[in-house]
């Protein structure tokens, strides 16, 4: 017989041979007619028997559970046992050789995903359709791509930090963590998240980029289309919806180049899903919102330039969102719920999948609201 790879499936003839050659060898082994003198010693033994007197087993050690059973009934499960020990050597190895999924291998509904490893470039597609499972509040992301996606910041790796130009290894590594951070704290504090002033973000972008922290500044107190807070921060009314559970999704990834201007670019691109629901909804419905943000920030030498040190300036901040009203502009996300009405304007534009990490994302402002595949 041939080789088989170990990842070979087992096929119904070859396992169904394998089971009658297994019952032809314990035939085989079985005892013949005994002889005269083996009548004579089991018809002794079934006296002590009867007397309460069985002798303990031979050469089979003690049986868990059992009280004075006979040899034979021993030596004949001893039999099955190592039968059913191959059997169950081989299940383990391939699962797949029992019909069904009794032990909840395949993945299908309920079944957790297994976590992804971290994104280090750009995918090459977007991520297969999950299991059209409901969202629930025990499980939020059921039927997301992002169920095996890394919990909030623990998301969000930096690189592993080195000498950029006449920037030292630990002047790298501040840029590095100071951009989570900002991450962290622009999109994944619940502070933030139920509409409060983000002041870590705000504090850490250089104090120079006095246009940007004004129009930043404006977004927050008094929102509008030309000054949107969500253009750089994620926030909710929290009068109107809370997060599903103390869980946002995250995927990305973080790079870092050397500078015109003896800097060093750190590009970040992350996707943070959000599961939500509304406090007076009864029937416990959730919505998700995805959404995607690219950040370019730049470090220089401060030794060279007059920056401040520890601050980063912010050269680009682009973000996609998935699933939140169109044209609605209080600094909010708003998420449309499965049995409700969209709330804002009919989007327009065309449908997108928001969990497609494949393409780089659309700088253009004013593109119109579109469709999204799925949430």
């Amino acid at each position: 017989m041939a080789d088989r790879s170990p990842e070979e499936p087992i096929s119904d003839d070859v396992w169904e041979k394998f089971v009658r050659d297994s019952e032809s060898d314990i035939r085989a082994s079985a005892p013949k007619e005994p002889s005269a003198r083996a009548r004579v010693v089991a018809g002794r033994l079934r006296e002590q028997e009867a007397r309460g007197e069985s002798p303990g087993g031979w050469r089979t050690g003690p049986v868990s559970g059992e009280r004075g059973g006979r040899g034979t009934r021993r030596r004949v499960w001893g039999v099955v046992g190592l039968v059913a020990a191959i059997a169950v050597a081989v299940v383990a190895v391939r699962p797949s050789v029992i019909p069904g999924d009794p032990f909840g291998t395949a993945g299908g509904p309920g079944a957790e995903a297994s976590p992804l490893p971290a994104e280090t470039a750009a995918p090459t597609a977007p991520p297969a359709a999950a299991d059209p499972e409901r969202p629930t509040p025990a499980r939020p992301f059921a039927g997301s791509p992002a169920l095996a996606w890394a919990d909030g910041a623990a998301g969000i790796v930096p690189p592993k930090a080195k000498t950029v130009g006449s920037l030292s290894k630990a002047q790298v590594e501040q840029a590095l963590e100071q951009t989570k951070k900002l991450l962290v704290d622009a999109n994944l504090d619940p502070a933030t998240l139920r509409g409060e002033r983000p002041e870590t973000a705000l504090g850490l972008i250089e104090p120079r980029q006095t246009s940007l922290l004004g129009r930043l500044d404006t977004a927050l107190r008094t929102p509008d289309q030309k000054h949107d807070p969500l253009s750089m921060f994620s926030r909710f009314d929290p009068d109107e919806l809370r997060l599903a559970g103390d869980v946002v999704k995250t995927r990305g990834r973080m790079t870092f180049k050397a500078g015109d201007q003896a800097s060093v670019v750190v590009h970040a691109d992350y996707t943070f899903v959000y599961p939500l629901v509304r406090p007076d909804d009864s029937a416990h419905e959730v919505a998700r919102t995805i959404v995607r943000r690219v950040l370019d920030v730049e470090v220089s030498d401060p030794a060279k330039y007059r920056v401040t040190p520890g601050k980063l300036m912010i050269r680009r901040y682009d973000q996609e969102i998935g699933n939140s009203a169109c044209d609605v502009y209080d600094g909010y996300l708003h998420p449309n719920f499965p049995s409700s009405e969209p709330t804002g304007a009919a989007p327009s534009g065309p449908t997108t999948d928001p969990y497609d990490r494949s393409k780089d994302i659309d700088a253009d402002t004013s593109k119109e609201c579109g469709v999204v595949s799925r949430t």
